[in-house]
């Protein structure tokens, strides 16, 4: 059984008390009133924060609030100052909780790809990985307190505690058209609904599957191990309907206007190929700990491996997406990355770097596959450079060009990690760490190559 180190309980409580001081700092210094916004905008950029606010006018978000504008009166200066200043307010506003929501998702992801991972290894009776599961089973514990974490987010979203997602806004929706005849779909009490489903889903399944793999080591048939198969193939047909509606509704709607029929994918493959490096560093911090002695390299070189291939596959979805939109220049589409390009030029083509050129130039070698230090090594670039792409998702439609890595992106950060590591190594605690039972379990301790 494995023990909680004290050091790395006492890191992850550390983390979440900076976390909450952070994010507490990021609250309390937004400003309440125009003028407030404005001042800190004046005092951030050298007295040019009026001109500053008025850059992202490309952004899809700030778009719709333009239609408002001018609907009122294009004629009148005041007005449209007012209008203007408003909407500065709501983007500074926005800024603790888009950063909030950057750092939840993003470790919920890691948790809901490491559960598909392991659904996929459970249907495709993948023998190879068999001494890993426990390690993917206590990841995935992570699952429903930060599925609660998250719905009450959105609830408190659609009960306009923010203003992240402007098709939430009666007033603005009513000036535009492209919302309006999305209405159907997107309007708060089916967007809740569908997120009910959607978390409900997944954390029946990672219930049941946990609980199949338990009792099978203590069975004397394989009946759990056929279970676990059939709610695993099933499951997986359940998740690759709602992860793609998942993307819709809580990312890409950030930008009603936009749209991209790949995005559902592309958030995907960030998701698994995060879960994939996650599993490798907790698997070899636990054999650097004497713990996991029948993983052998070949296991965590197949892990480097996914790594390597999750990593190419998100290139190509992400070249895919921006290509295609870039070279049709299609205005509702290309102002997504037009914005992006533009207000976050070093993280939008950063995490390019972090999560392609740096995975393929290490992780090729299958001589550095075998190194644990380097496989740590890509996985940190990997996990930042993953977490920045999903800072590049949310941040330019919430808060524009008001962006900036301080006190909520780092407290956010920080919480969230030390969350993830406390209830991930407190689940390891919960059961032996060798699914001994499992059927296929010889097949895993001979896998060597």
């Amino acid at each position: 059984m494995y023990t909680f180190a004290q050091r790395l309980k006492l890191t992850a409580f550390v983390l979440m008390g900076l976390g909450v001081i952070g994010l507490t700092i990021g609250f309390l210094s937004t400003p309440d009133t125009v003028a407030e916004a404005h001042a800190l905008v004046a005092d951030a950029h050298g007295g040019h924060g009026e001109d500053h606010g008025d850059a992202h006018a490309t952004d899809m978000h700030d778009t719709a609030h333009d239609v408002h504008e001018s609907s009122h009166d294009a004629g009148h200066g005041d007005t449209h100052d007012d209008a203007h200043g408003e909407h500065l307010l709501h983007q500074l506003q926005n800024r603790p909780w888009a950063a909030l929501y950057v750092a939840i998702f993003f470790f919920f992801m890691i948790a809901l790809g490491t559960l598909a991972f392991y659904a996929i290894q459970r249907a495709a009776q993948a023998g190879w990985s068999i001494l890993l599961f426990r390690v993917m089973e206590a990841i995935t514990a992570y699952l429903f307190p930060a599925s609660v974490i998250l719905f009450v987010f959105l609830v408190l979203t659609g009960a306009h505690a923010n203003h992240l997602f402007v098709w939430m806004d009666a007033e603005t929706v009513a000036h535009d058209e492209i919302i309006q005849a999305k209405v159907g779909y997107l309007n708060v009490p089916f967007f809740l609904v569908r997120a009910f489903i959607y978390l409900a889903g997944w954390n029946i399944y990672r219930y049941f599957s946990r609980k199949f793999s338990l009792a099978q080591d203590q069975a004397r048939d394989i009946r759990n191990h056929k279970k676990n198969f059939r709610i695993s193939a099933a499951f997986l047909v359940f998740f690759f309907v709602t992860e793609s509606m998942m993307s819709w509704d809580w990312i890409m709607s950030l930008d009603p206007h936009w749209f991209s029929t790949l995005f559902g994918w592309y958030v995907l493959a960030s998701m698994l190929v995060t879960a994939v490096t996650v599993i490798a560093m907790i698997s070899i911090y636990l054999k650097s700990k004497g713990y996991l002695p029948k993983v052998n390299h070949s296991h965590l070189h197949d892990l480097a491996k996914f790594m390597f291939g999750l990593s190419v596959f998100w290139t190509y979805l992400w070249f895919s997406q921006f290509m295609l939109i870039w070279y049709s220049n299609i205005p509702e589409e290309v102002t997504y990355f037009l914005t992006r390009i533009e207000d976050y030029n070093l993280p939008f083509f950063g995490m390019v770097a972090m999560n392609f050129l740096f995975p393929l130039l290490i992780l090729m070698s299958s001589d550095y596959k075998r190194s644990n230090w380097i496989i740590v090594m890509a996985g940190i670039v990997i996990i930042l450079g993953h977490y920045i792409d999903i800072f590049n998702m949310i941040m330019p439609a919430t808060v524009g060009d008001q962006w900036f890595i301080g006190w909520p992106e780092i407290g956010g950060f920080l919480f969230f990690a030390g969350l993830f590591i406390f209830i991930v190594f407190r689940a390891l605690t919960k059961a032996p760490l060798e699914a001994n039972g499992d059927p296929l379990v010889g097949e895993s301790e001979r896998f060597v190559y």
